[in-house]
């Protein structure tokens, strides 16, 4: 019986040393967070291979606006120059020659996530150069300029306004409070 206690215990010991404590695993990160992280990391390489190299802390607007422009060749989106015979029609019948570039969607949801790295790695909300407002008309002259290419002309959805019927609660608690003797 004592054999079999030892035995036990030293199987029992010999588990243990071969199972390392394992570490929770974080918790996988949701599609925006990896995208975003991806994007940073896109931003920070396409900053390393300036000649001469940006580091992080010293760049700005302007290496934010010529990251944009950079990423327009590797655009998916037919953007047809003036001269073209399809400038302003929404649904070509025949292909072309004008470019491809980033479509304004994409852009504008890129700089919301750049944004939003640069104040998790410490930046300011006030210094953010990436809501600095020559990004903005960028952005804005990038989105009537892809409208126009399109014929679509771009109007910005107006806010709607919805009118809370308020219920019994709040409209008895309005006319008790108006009737409150002086």
């Amino acid at each position: 019986m004592s054999d079999g206690v030892a035995k036990d215990s030293a199987e029992g010991s010999s588990r243990s040393s071969g199972n390392h404590q394992q570490q929770p695993q974080p918790a996988p990160l949701s599609r925006y967070e990896s995208q975003k992280r991806r994007d940073w990391n896109t931003f920070g390489q396409y900053l390393k291979n300036q000649r001469p190299p940006v580091p992080l802390s010293q760049y700005n607007c302007n290496h934010v606006l010529d990251f944009l422009r950079y990423l327009d060749q590797f655009g998916k989106t037919k953007v047809h120059l003036h001269g073209c015979v399809f400038f302003g029609q929404p649904d070509p019948p025949a292909p072309c020659t004008c470019p491809l570039r980033q479509a304004w969607g994409s852009l504008d949801a890129l700089i919301g996530r750049l944004r939003a790295a640069y104040e998790e790695h410490g930046g300011s909300p006030e210094t953010n150069p990436f809501g600095n407002g020559a990004i903005r008309v960028y952005l804005r002259e990038v989105r009537e300029c892809q409208a126009k290419a399109r014929g679509i002309p771009y109007k910005k959805k107006k806010k709607r306004k919805h009118q809370i019927k308020p219920n019994n609660v709040d409209e008895e608690a309005k006319s008790s409070s108006k009737q409150l003797p002086s």
